[in-house]
């Protein structure tokens, strides 16, 4: 089967709007790309949904140009027109394989991209049902597993902490997201018993913010936690500075929340 490229308009940009097209800059003098265009072509074959497209930078030097091409063998990987990710040099098959899992398009990425963008616009019910299909398939998704802790951290918190708790995360963003749901699900229990909280001036107002948290009321929690942060900061071991964090952490920073509240928050801690 021939992969070169007649037209690469037609053969690569708009070919890469119906599939991921996988784009091979070589030359015929180029050892390593002798070395690596059959472990190519052997993955295309086998592949049934990307394509390969090997581009001979002697015939296509303005498409090279354009691209960055400084080095051969480069592989670029085209989505709707755009490179999705690349590499240079001759690699082994599967670690290929691997690079094309981690970066082609799937439903399941999909999925957990829409699941995030609803969550950054304050739709966690739509965020659940987006996430739902990808544990059921994969319970131990880790990445699903946060993103539905961050979905479901005010209405069931308990539920949210557990599916935190069993996922383990590098990402430092996910990171924050499992830690602010774990101090939510803290600060749920704290207000079932009001009475093991320390007696002070600001025990009132940290009581309404952890009863608001308790009824969803997100906005009425935020300002009474900032109110503690101004009179005591550490009151229940710092509890309202992590309530806010928290808060904007899962809400996301651009909640009408986040952006009316939290600048009032940080100029409270000083």
């Amino acid at each position: 089967m021939s992969y070169e490229v007649n037209d690469f308009q037609t053969d690569v940009l708009d070919a890469s709007a119906e599939e991921p097209v996988l784009v091979d800059f070589w030359a015929p003098w180029c050892g390593p790309c002798r070395q690596l265009s059959p472990v190519l072509e052997s993955l295309a074959d086998a592949a049934d949904d990307w394509t390969l497209a090997k581009v001979n930078v002697d015939d296509n030097q303005s498409a090279a140009q354009q691209y960055g091409v400084r080095g051969i063998p480069a592989v670029k990987l085209f989505v709707n027109g755009e490179v999705e990710a690349e590499f240079t040099g001759v690699k082994p098959e599967h670690q290929i394989q691997s690079w094309l899992d981690e970066h082609l398009p799937s439903e399941e990425k999909s999925r957990l991209e829409e699941a995030e963008a609803a969550l950054d616009a304050g739709n966690h019910e739509e965020a659940e049902h987006l996430l739902w299909p990808v544990l059921e398939d994969n319970p131990d998704h880790d990445e699903a597993q946060v993103l539905m802790a961050r979905a479901l951290a005010f209405k069931a918190p308990d539920r949210a902490r557990v599916l935190a708790d069993e996922a383990e995360v590098s990402d430092p963003t996910l990171r924050q997201i499992r830690e602010s749901v774990r101090t939510i699900a803290h600060l749920r229990e704290r207000s079932k018993d009001p009475s093991s909280l320390p007696e002070n001036g600001v025990k009132d107002t940290y009581v309404a913010g952890l009863d608001a948290l308790a009824d969803q009321d997100l906005e009425t929690a935020v300002e009474h936690f900032i109110d503690v942060v101004r009179t005591n900061r550490g009151y229940d071991d710092d509890g309202a500075r992590k309530a806010c964090i928290a808060l904007f952490t899962l809400l996301g920073k651009d909640h009408p929340i986040t952006q009316e509240y939290r600048r009032t928050f940080d100029m409270a801690l000083y």
